[in-house]
């Protein structure tokens, strides 16, 4: 698990029944994936090198998503 959280180190702020870490950690993944996801969206619309950043876009969802399952995880003492 310890190798797991190196990865999401905002994940591992939230602490079990504290709602309010638990909704900073979650505002922060979904405002950090919707800014990358703007700036990207726009790189990807170059012809050459728009298959990658959009790979890279999707990527970033994808991690984000992965931290707020974790984020809830840790809330809910699946994981601790």
């Amino acid at each position: 698990m310890e190798a797991l959280m190196k990865y999401f180190p905002l994940s591992k702020g939230v602490k079990a029944d504290n709602v309010n870490e638990l909704v900073k950690a979650i505002v922060i993944y979904v405002v950090a994936a919707v800014v990358c996801g703007f700036v990207l969206g726009l790189l990807a619309k170059i012809p050459l090198v728009g298959f990658i950043f959009s790979l890279i876009g999707t990527l970033i969802g994808i991690y984000a998503l992965a931290g707020i399952i974790i984020s809830v995880l840790i809330f809910v003492k699946v994981i601790k």
